[in-house]
């Protein structure tokens, strides 16, 4: 009977300290706060680590983690400026601060960050017309990150950041844009081809321009050069011509010196003599076979006198070279 009693004592022990164990000696994860009351008060926080409560004085009520916590926010209906019905939603990021405002400040700060949210969504949009919601997203998600944030600071809360996700309008107004981005689309498409066929007439116009240029410069530079050419080749001929008469000149003056020089020989007077008579002849034969009109001297064949006056004129040639005699002192 008695072991009977102590088995009974004992296992009533075990289960008292098992329960003990399990509702007063708590482990908290990292990044995790509990919120202990005790008698009903407040007492204190428990971050991360091994702790140990009162039996049956303290308890846990609110368990909260410190990391940062995406919350969906659902869509809803907003109207926009131009009384337009759009459907918008968003994703709020947030932050618990100070466990103890989260559990005491506010029944649940899940709803109420989201109702903030959806309130300042619809206020914000409201002042948009439905072009301007589609570019103004980040002013959108400025602002409810201030009026979040604003608002949830006495609950400990600190809001991080919005996005919102979705912004649509009604199917027709989807379709009245669908025909605005449209045409707006040709517009700019025969905008730039009527560029694009401007920008050609001006390249083929300037080219067209060049190629004149071009063309009359290569016939300015073609007159150049053929007057170049020609004013070199007259150059060239004036030279040729130039030396041909120095040349002339020159075979004449050695010829005319071999003559002087051959008339101061034995019988060279007698051939100087023939030499005229010879050509009298030749040329008065060639005056008589052309049609010419003729006035014949009466001594034309006289030819004494023709020999007469040749060695008339060599003898005051020879006459004018000689050097001047030399006086005496």
């Amino acid at each position: 009977m008695e072991n009977g009693v102590f088995l009974v004592i004992l296992v009533g022990a075990a289960a008292f300290a098992l329960f003990i164990f399990v509702n007063y000696i708590r482990v908290v994860p990292q990044n995790e706060a509990y919120v202990v009351e005790r008698l009903g008060k407040y007492s204190g926080t428990l971050l991360s680590g091994f702790h140990i409560l009162i039996p049956f004085i303290d308890k846990v009520a609110y368990k909260h983690t410190l990391k940062e916590q995406v919350i969906d926010v659902p869509s809803q209906i907003c109207i926009t400026r131009d009384n337009i019905s759009v459907e918008v939603d968003g994703v709020l990021y947030m932050t618990v601060m100070d466990p103890q405002k989260a559990s005491y400040g506010i029944n649940n700060y899940y709803f109420a960050a989201i109702q903030i949210a959806q309130t300042t969504m619809r206020s914000v949009i409201g002042k948009l017309e439905l072009d301007r919601t589609f570019e103004e997203r980040e002013s959108i998600n400025a602002d409810i990150i201030n009026a979040v944030d604003k608002a949830s600071a006495p609950w400990g809360i600190k809001v991080n950041r919005y996005e919102v996700k979705n912004i649509t309008p009604p199917q027709s107004i989807k379709d009245a844009m669908e025909k605005q981005m449209r045409a707006e689309r040709e517009k700019r498409a025969l905008i730039a081809e009527s560029e694009g066929d401007k920008m050609a007439k001006i390249n083929r116009a300037e080219g067209d321009k060049q190629a004149r240029i071009n063309i009359a410069e290569g016939e300015r530079q073609q007159l150049i050069n053929v007057s170049e050419g020609e004013k070199q080749r007259r150059i060239n001929e004036a030279e040729g011509r130039a030396q041909e008469i120095t040349l002339v000149a020159e075979a004449t003056a050695a010829a005319l010196t071999r003559v002087g020089a051959a008339i101061q020989t034995h019988g060279g007077q007698d051939a100087v003599s023939l030499r005229i008579v010879e050509s009298y002849l030749t040329e008065f034969g060639k005056l008589a076979k052309t049609n010419n009109s003729l006035i014949i001297p009466n001594n034309v064949v006289d030819l004494a006198s023709v020999v007469a006056v040749g060695k008339q004129v060599l003898s005051a040639g020879r006459q004018e070279a000689a050097p001047p005699p030399k006086t005496k002192p």
